[in-house]
């Protein structure tokens, strides 16, 4: 039901988009709805940024492992990298919660071969975080390293895996909104804004 639903959705949105802004402009004073419409539009591009670009890198570091892993001839090499791609959405924490459980996966058929991959997924998450991850998100939510380990914590702690997820675009989003109540108020008592 949900995929029709999507669908259904997906063809409409144009029309949905129309309506929920006449409906915004009906029922708050012109000044709140622009505000209104204007925190939609950047929470849209925090969160679609945050999450394909997770995606996109996850992808890539999936390919990465499994190319690295079949070239040195490694057991279970298909389910490790899918492992730890899928976790790798996960922002900070990812990497070594699908590491673990696949490094003794390998360690299990063959110690010697789990030893190796211990090292090549150093490696690999090393390039990704410092390399590939900044790339690719670069500054989609304008967080710093300390908030964005806030915000997986908050998230972690409030909402499991989803909020893990989801707190680093949540975050930022109020972090946003906080920024610019406080530039507001800092210019209409003619303070400097920097």
């Amino acid at each position: 039901i949900g995929l029709i639903v999507s669908v259904y959705v997906l063809f409409s949105k144009e029309k949905f988009s129309k309506q929920s802004k006449k409906i915004t402009y009906a029922i708050f004073k012109p000044s709140n709805a622009n505000m209104i419409l204007h925190l939609t539009i950047k929470s849209n591009e925090i969160f679609g940024g945050f999450i394909i670009g997770k995606i996109i890198d996850s992808a890539i570091i999936g390919v990465l492992c499994f190319a690295g892993l079949s070239i040195l001839n490694m057991p279970y090499a298909m389910l490790v990298s899918v492992i730890v791609g899928v976790t790798n959405v996960i922002p900070f924490f990812g990497p070594y919660i699908g590491a673990i459980p696949s490094a003794i996966l390998i360690l299990l058929a063959e110690p010697k071969m789990g030893i190796y991959f211990i090292i090549f997924i150093i490696a690999l998450q090393q390039f990704d975080g410092n390399v590939l991850g900044p790339k690719i998100l670069g500054d989609s939510t304008g967080l710093s390293a300390f908030w964005v380990v806030f915000s997986i914590l908050i998230g972690g702690g409030l909402f499991g895996v989803p909020g893990m997820i989801l707190g680093v675009p949540t975050f930022a989003v109020v972090y946003y909104i906080v920024g610019m109540l406080v530039n507001n108020k800092l210019e209409k008592k003619k303070l400097p804004v920097k």
